[in-house]
């Protein structure tokens, strides 16, 4: 177990983002230009998508129906949740939907080391899970931005700021085809959910061409784009500390609430020890990857250094020393 936590805290991504900060916080002249910022969270969105489509595109809809179901409702439920915990502390609206964002999705390397772990000691677990790791990414990110856009809507009809209050107080109707327009054709959604579309379309006859781009280059982008991630989330490091305490104890906590949720659901649905456990491992990460590359564009005043800082240096290691364990013992106790 100690050889995955290293070689997760040590792999280039986790460095890079790592430089980012250091650079921001010795005023280093180190920027990234708008358009090519802007291009890498793009390809990210791509990438993440047509994968997750192709590898979903491998099973048949009965056999991935009800764990389809159950990630869903993970997926629509720990935003909701999220944001009712955030109101208790203060946060504003933006960096709420944020980290409601970044909490409802998933860290794809956590699973990769939560894979690891039952691999090494022995426990099997259904293959579709793979397929839900891409399929789980998209709904927290669209249900976060269909949130503000109609709360922002709320308060601006009853003149109150978004950082005033987070309730629904307007008697307007909750939603219109504007917002739900805005949420679901916003550049972040409609790249995400297209390219997954699509690549459930075309399958693996897909691969030969998507490859050279989207596959074998993903890992070198990604470094490119949390380098310039943390010279942002470094910048804005100062915004941290009034709510630095609270912010600490939701990233520790957090995991182990939405991780145990997980872990419920898939027992529920019967999967297996290691399925119920890799579930839990999706409800208790938090992304790095495709929640930053949509916030960036949709939510730009949503502080990196609350959400992307949480995600990367709280739950990220909090998962890899002590959550996988504790909901592999979870699935256990529960079946």
């Amino acid at each position: 177990m100690s050889e995955i936590i290293i070689g997760n805290l040590l792999s280039p991504a986790v460095l890079f983002f790592l430089l980012g900060i250091i650079a921001a916080i010795c005023k280093s002249d180190l920027k990234f230009p708008k358009g090519i910022s802007e291009a890498l969270s793009i390809y990210l969105l791509l990438a993440i998508g047509i994968k997750g489509g192709i590898e979903l595109s491998k099973y048949s809809i009965e056999e991935v129906f009800v764990p389809i179901i159950g990630v869903l409702f993970l997926g629509f439920s720990i935003p909701i949740f999220t944001l009712l915990i955030l109101r208790f502390i203060k946060l504003d609206l933006e960096n709420s939907i944020g980290l409601a964002a970044t909490y409802g999705s998933v860290s794809i390397v956590t699973y990769g080391a939560a894979v690891s772990f039952l691999d090494k000691i022995g426990t099997p677990y259904e293959g579709f899970m793979n397929a839900l790791v891409a399929l789980m990414e998209s709904p927290a990110i669209l249900l976060s931005l269909i949130l503000l856009k109609v709360l922002e809507k709320n308060k601006q009809l009853a003149g109150i700021s978004p950082s005033q209050s987070m309730g629904i107080i307007s008697s307007s109707p909750w939603i219109d085809k504007e917002v739900i327009k805005e949420s679901l054709f916003g550049k972040s959604i409609l790249l995400l959910i297209g390219s997954l579309l699509i690549g459930l379309v075309l399958g693996e006859g897909a691969i030969p061409m998507v490859k050279p781009l989207f596959i074998d280059l993903y890992g070198s982008v990604l470094i490119l784009f949390l380098l310039n991630m943390g010279l942002i989330a470094g910048e804005r490091i100062p915004e941290v500390k009034k709510y630095g305490v609270k912010l600490l104890l939701f990233g520790l906590l957090s995991p182990l609430l939405f991780g145990s949720l997980g872990v419920l659901v898939g027992t529920y649905i019967d999967l297996s020890l290691g399925g119920a456990t890799l579930m839990g491992v999706l409800a208790g990460s938090a992304s790095y990857i495709a929640a930053p590359a949509a916030l960036k564009t949709s939510v730009p005043n949503a502080n990196p250094s609350i959400y992307l800082g949480l995600a990367l240096g709280v739950t990220f290691p909090f998962n890899l020393i002590v959550g996988i364990p504790i909901y592999f013992e979870m699935a256990k106790f529960m079946q």
